[in-house]
């Protein structure tokens, strides 16, 4: 294992870039679409319903058909993969942006109209600032997932840490194996304890500090 790293650590590195690159990609995306859709929901709230549907059909969508259907569109490679992975970004960050929006108490918005705050106002100053961590919740979650099934883009020839995985397994390099297995477990758990903390730190009850 020691060896095939000194070996392939300059390859390790450039399929460890490719596959951040991937994931930063789908995910940033994800983010400037979900939110500001969270956001027109939560002053919609009766076509909310469908466009929830339409975000859970594409979820459960299997990533391998997800992948196929994009093909035609955008041929092989990296824009195939992140065309898939911004679709399966979309719910968790979607769904929480909308509860973290609806789920402000009434008495914290009556008492922003009482200072006379506007519409706007009581969205930038009162509404978001409350649902950050329900948001930043969702955006944990899918970060996590997106640099899980980044693994895949490796059948689209996409590049990343999948190529080590599959490559791996056809051939029955346990070493490979690991090498592509072991940054993607470690980058999945720093990202979830960066993004837990990133939480905590924008949440307005901070525990008495």
């Amino acid at each position: 294992m020691i060896n095939f790293f000194a070996e392939n650590y300059l390859l390790i590195g450039e399929k460890l870039l490719e596959h951040l690159y991937i994931s930063v990609v789908s995910l940033a995306m994800g983010i400037v679409v979900a939110v500001p859709l969270g956001i027109l929901l939560s002053k919609y709230e009766k076509i909310s319903n469908g466009v929830m549907g339409v975000a859970s059909v594409l979820q459960t969508i299997p990533s391998f058909a997800l992948l196929a259907l994009m093909i035609p569109v955008f041929g092989v490679g990296k824009k195939t993969a992140i065309a898939a992975l911004f679709i399966y970004s979309l719910l968790p960050i979607l769904r929480n942006t909308f509860l973290g929006l609806t789920s402000v108490t009434p008495s914290a918005v009556d008492a922003a109209k009482g200072m006379g705050m506007e519409e706007r106002q009581i969205l930038t100053k009162v509404k978001i600032p409350l649902a950050l961590p329900v948001i930043m919740s969702g955006i944990r979650l899918s970060a996590v997932y997106v640099l899980a099934w980044t693994t895949l883009a490796a059948y689209v020839g996409a590049g990343g840490l999948g190529d080590f995985i599959f490559n791996g397994l056809n051939n029955y390099v346990p070493p490979m194996i690991l090498w592509g297995t072991i940054p993607i477990t470690a980058l999945a758990l720093l990202t979830d304890h960066l993004f837990g903390r990133l939480e905590k730190r924008l949440s307005p009850y901070k525990g008495g500090e």
